[in-house]
């Protein structure tokens, strides 16, 4: 197979007008053996019908959404899960639902040129794929061409230049990194296996835009879901984006979903003591008074992990706040601060006694 290493497309609706976003990657082509790996292409898969960028799903494709969503140097996504005809996912109350042989996780990344106006001139970059096979969970990488019309198999990652137009009306612009193979097995490591983060039952206690009811009691309806007790049993984590939630919920939500994927007991930080699953009650475990492991510039001087009321002489603030690839946290999945994730944080903890 000839693998493109190099595209440069412009994110505009009309190729006549200057251009609001522009993705841009380094250009070669080699030869490489990939059938070993997983499907050649997306469009192999089935997921979608019509146009692929439609991202419209076939049948036994669902799609879904999470309360709170990894922050990814501000991509959007487009989540969906394909469950194989007559298999079901089981309920489980904490941890990631038990899901079937065949299961597919399928998360589209993208970023639109205004992002005021989110359904419009966007441009889809990478697809990636959680599939379960023989009982064991495996990560591929999908990346879209310049026309918009397949996304082909990657292996050893990439970097993509990306340029756009924030909510706050700047021009902004990242080194959008998709990753190799090696690196999505370093976030989804539990244990020493690999496995799904985001859809957890508290995660996915949520309704779909424009739905009455929330997806899980969905997935029950159409017969995707078993075991799903009452909803109001059900846990939820809240939306650190919902100003009208609970600060102190919002910010656990926050740390959860970018944090505790590694800081959790069998996570591959567990070592470090710091846990961030927004149900530690601990508080020494959730770092409140808590010395580092080991101390290092990743401690920028600072003492201990949350020092109630001083984000600024807080490690985990500090650490969540920095972009040098020896400091920040979370150290894979963004080069850039999340700003509105960082500031939720920063209140939290100067909102400690």
């Amino acid at each position: 197979m000839r693998v493109r290493l190099m595209a440069i497309v412009m994110l505009s609706a009309a190729c006549t007008q200057k251009p609001d976003a522009i993705v841009v990657a380094e250009e070669e082509s080699v030869q490489q053996d990939l059938s070993g790996v997983g499907k050649l292409l997306l469009s192999d898969y089935g997921f979608f019908k019509g146009p692929l960028s439609r991202l419209e799903p076939a049948e036994h494709v669902f799609a879904y959404t999470l309360n709170s969503p990894l922050f990814s140097d501000y991509a959007f996504k487009k989540r969906f899960i394909y469950i194989p005809e007559g298999a079901h996912a089981s309920y489980h109350a904490s941890e990631v639902l038990d899901f079937p042989e065949g299961t597919v996780l399928i998360k589209n990344f993208y970023y639109p040129a205004d992002f005021n106006k989110p359904e419009h001139d966007h441009r889809l970059l990478e697809t990636r794929l959680l599939l379960v096979q023989k009982g064991e969970w495996k990560a591929l990488t999908y990346v879209w061409n310049d026309t918009q019309t397949q996304a082909h198999l990657e292996v050893a990652g990439r970097t993509m230049p990306v340029q756009w137009r924030h909510s706050d009306g700047t021009l902004r612009k990242v080194n959008y990194s998709v990753p190799s193979i090696n690196q999505c097995k370093g976030c989804h490591l539990k244990g020493n296996k690999v496995m799904p983060i985001g859809p957890t039952a508290r995660q996915l206690n949520a309704k779909l835009p424009g739905a009455d009811v929330s997806q899980l009691v969905q997935w029950q309806h159409d017969g995707i879901l078993k075991n799903l007790p009452e909803l109001r049993l059900v846990p939820r984590l809240a939306v650190y984006e919902d100003s009208t939630e609970p600060l102190a919920a919002r910010a656990r939500a926050w740390l959860e979903v970018n944090c505790a994927h590694c800081h959790r007991p069998d996570g591959p930080a567990k070592t470090s003591g710091l846990h961030l699953l927004a149900d530690v009650a601990e508080g020494n475990v959730l770092g409140i008074g808590k010395a580092p492991v080991a101390a290092g510039k990743g401690s920028g001087g600072r003492l201990y992990g949350i020092v109630p009321g001083k984000p600024d002489q807080s490690i985990l603030q500090y650490r969540i706040e920095s972009t040098h690839p020896g400091i920040m946290m979370p150290e894979l999945g963004r080069t850039l601060v999340h700003e509105e994730g960082v500031a939720l944080v920063r209140e939290w903890i100067k909102s400690m006694k």
